[in-house]
């Protein structure tokens, strides 16, 4: 990527950015490219290869700097065209954590700035758009579109918090390693919330995977490791993974790596001192134990009883004091039991607590 300072780029129907910025085209094509190959209705629309391919190329040409007289195509207004700006800045972010050369912060920042102005010319007139559709039969999906728009700028401010934190733009002190920390932290938990929000609406038991998949369980539990290490560095408490010999498995991974995410990311929360342990245990030849313990206060026994209820009032007193949502372990829940098992949990004053299930998958030497 070049220079944040050798291309001025305007977008139709956005202000003019005050400085300049990197050459766009290549990159954003290459990733345009992508998204198209692995494009898939994930909104209920129907849309042909070859319009995603223009709608594709439309966003690439407005973020890039079309001339100032250019108006965005109309059909970037629909649902999937928005769609399609999500994936879009979600591949441009995925592959700027895969090169081995990060690109600056200025250039981060200024591709960044080219989408969101994007978004601005493409977005439905919210007064209006939320009156009539949360009135209306559609309120739902309405709630499922908003928590899609969330997501993606919450997935670049994780990304850039995670980057400064690094001090891949310079030397970071103590002070701002641990307000980056926080930063990361309050992003994570609202881009699950968004995430949990989708799934819910969508009845928080379908499986991504309509037919089991080889994945390695190592490589889950240390995603889930690494997704969450900065708010374990910012509270001072160690994340500690232990997985089977038998590494690869078949299952559903992506539910396995919500779930988890979801319990150690809870377990977190609630954690003030010591530890957050995710196991993933052999019971058999086909039978895989995961669990999350914390080594927090545990659960009181009024908080027990409506433990997996989502939109709960929060718990008061001593123990866990759950958010008024309590999405994720109603999601987490939900998805167990999808994959044919069922969430349990222990718990004990001073000692902590242990969610926990046992999932059959099968072992299998593809890597």
């Amino acid at each position: 990527m070049k220079s944040a300072t050798e291309r001025r780029t305007t977008t139709p129907g956005a202000a003019e950015p005050t400085d300049s910025g990197p050459a766009l085209s290549p990159s954003l094509e290459a990733a345009a490219e992508r998204v198209a190959a692995g494009w898939s209705n994930q909104v209920g629309d129907t849309a042909s290869s070859e319009e995603v391919s223009e709608l594709l190329h439309g966003i690439v040409r407005a973020i890039s700097g079309a001339p100032p007289s250019a108006q965005p195509d109309p059909r970037l207004k629909s649902v999937v065209g928005r769609r399609l700006l999500e994936l879009l800045r979600s591949e441009v972010i995925r592959h700027w954590r895969a090169q081995d050369d990060s690109p600056s912060v200025a250039d981060v920042l200024y591709t960044l700035h080219r989408f969101e102005a994007v978004q601005q010319t493409i977005e439905p007139n919210w007064d209006q758009y939320f009156a009539s559709r949360l009135a209306g039969p559609g309120g739902l999906e309405l709630v499922v579109e908003v928590a899609h728009d969330l997501r993606s700028p919450l997935t670049s401010i994780l990304f850039l918090a995670e980057m400064l934190q690094r001090g891949r733009s310079g030397e970071v002190n103590e002070l701002q390693h641990r307000q980056l920390g926080l930063v990361y932290s309050a992003a994570l938990g609202l881009s699950t919330m968004s995430s949990n929000v989708i799934e819910m609406a969508r009845g928080g038991n379908r499986l991504a995977e309509e037919e089991p998949s080889p994945f390695s369980v190592r490589e889950i539990l240390e995603s889930v490791h690494d997704i969450v290490r900065p708010i374990a560095e910012e509270k001072g408490l160690s994340v500690q993974i232990a997985h089977p010999i038998e590494d690869h498995r078949l299952g559903h991974p992506q539910a396995l790596s919500r779930v988890l995410l979801n319990l150690t990311t809870n377990a977190l929360k609630f954690t003030e001192e010591g530890f957050v342990r995710i196991d993933a245990r052999k019971r058999g030849r086909s039978e895989v134990e995961f669990s999350v313990r914390d080594s927090g206060n545990g659960i009181s026994p009024k908080a027990l009883e409506t433990l997996y209820l989502p939109f709960r009032r929060a718990a008061t007193g001593d123990g866990y004091a759950f958010s008024g949502t309590g999405l994720g372990l109603a999601l987490s829940r939900k998805l167990v039991e999808a994959m044919g098992a069922e969430l349990r949990v222990e718990t004990k004053p001073g000692w902590g607590t242990r969610f926990y299930f046992e999932v059959h998958l099968q072992p299998t030497h593809h890597q």
